[in-house]
């Protein structure tokens, strides 16, 4: 029982502290016998197609165009494609108004990843940068995911989400923020190492000749997209100069609900990708995607229950003060939690309390997400969750 009390107490620590430790300490040992790639100031820009899935956004689909418009990147070789399928609002009539941008809409709901299947054969550009409708992105997005691309083992390049936290956020902005910062640190160091393990849909960008088929019915098609490429022997590199803002979502219920379906598709792809999983076809990769990704996406939930039973029984029957003591702070820290959700409720801002609130959160949302993928009741078409 002991025994199964520390193996579980490791892989929650490793999991969400350890792995970022490992990481940075194989960064500074590869520095030392080899040097990162140098880019060239000058070198012949790739065509670019913008493609954008937007499900009734008419609230701030026009902001989105405009933002695109605005990107530092030459007009001759940027072609932009916004796809509406299933949406019953004004969106698509509003881009109808912009000559710029090429208009793909069916009256078919049928998610995301079929929506973007079904633009693939319009695509123009080397490059294929995949943004969301709600997000917006700095004028040298482009041009800084486009730079790694003269490294010709990089296949897709993921950009960096940045929330907007206000000074008195709630539990979800501060919790969401905290989360995309230490995400965003990750990210710099995996592909330090060698490369990410996926990409998120605010921002990233593949070469278009390698994009490989994704099923119709997947549910985080960013992650899928991206990876499919890794396996295939490319590098997702990372460049946290292109970035794309969002605010956060508009109260931990909404981040809740997009937590559980990420967790859901986290399952679903995990089962999917077997070649990424295999060691004896790229060791390094598998560590990083093994450590970064699988591991917060199946076992670690049920550790944290695991290890508060056997920590209450360990404590009860051995009565040594080091597993009484541990058994308070475990119990403190989910009281803290509880208080973080209490006040939450009444609009009380405490920033100390919205950390364990948003860990706990973030858990629960991987064991509901399990849950709901096996029993089918995740649906591929993306949910629209409301931000502040």
């Amino acid at each position: 029982m002991i025994i199964i009390f520390w193996i579980s107490i490791f892989l929650i620590v490793y999991t969400f502290v350890g792995y970022g430790f490992v990481l940075f300490i194989l960064v500074k040992i590869k520095g030392l016998f080899t040097k990162p790639f140098v880019f060239k100031a000058e070198y012949p820009l790739p065509t670019v197609t913008v493609m954008v899935a937007a499900y009734n956004e008419e609230d701030i689909i026009e902001e989105k165009i405009e933002n695109t418009l605005l990107l530092n990147y030459p007009k001759d070789k940027i072609q932009l494609i916004f796809i509406t399928d299933g949406s019953s609002d004004r969106t698509q009539e509003i881009i109808s108004g912009f000559t710029e941008v090429t208009l793909l809409h069916e009256d078919v709901r049928a998610g995301k990843m079929a929506a973007i299947k079904r633009a693939i054969p319009y695509i123009n550009g080397e490059i294929t940068v995949f943004t969301d409708a709600n997000t917006f992105l700095n004028t040298e997005a482009i041009n800084e995911l486009v730079k790694h691309y003269q490294n010709p083992r990089v296949g897709a390049v993921a950009g960096e989400k940045r929330i907007l936290v206000e000074e008195a956020a709630d539990a979800s902005s501060a919790g969401e923020g905290f989360y995309w910062k230490y995400e965003s640190k990750l990210k710099k160091w995996d592909y330090a190492l060698y490369s990410n393990v996926g990409a998120a849909g605010e921002l990233f960008s593949i070469r278009t000749a390698l994009y490989q088929p994704v099923e119709s019915d997947t549910i985080i098609d960013d992650h899928m997209i991206a990876m499919r490429i890794a396996e295939k022997g490319s590098i997702i590199a990372y460049e946290p100069n292109a970035y794309a803002m969002e605010t956060a979502s508009a109260d931990v219920k909404e981040e809740l609900k997009r937590k559980i379906r990420i967790a859901a598709g986290g399952i679903q792809s995990i089962l999917r990708l077997k070649k990424a999983a295999n060691p004896f076809r790229n060791p390094v990769f598998t560590f990083q995607y093994i450590s970064h990704r699988v591991l917060r996406w199946t076992i670690t939930p049920f550790l944290l229950i695991l290890v508060f039973i056997l920590n209450t029984v360990i404590a009860v029957q051995t009565q040594s003060l080091f597993y009484q003591v541990f058994f308070v702070l475990q119990l403190g820290f989910y009281l803290l939690s509880v208080t973080g959700l209490y006040f939450e409720r009444r609009n009380i801002r405490v920033k100390a309390l919205f950390i364990p609130y948003y860990f706990c959160v973030m858990n629960y949302a991987v064991l509901a997400g399990i849950i709901r993928y096996y029993k089918k009741n995740q649906s591929a078409a993306w949910e629209k969750s409301k931000r502040k």
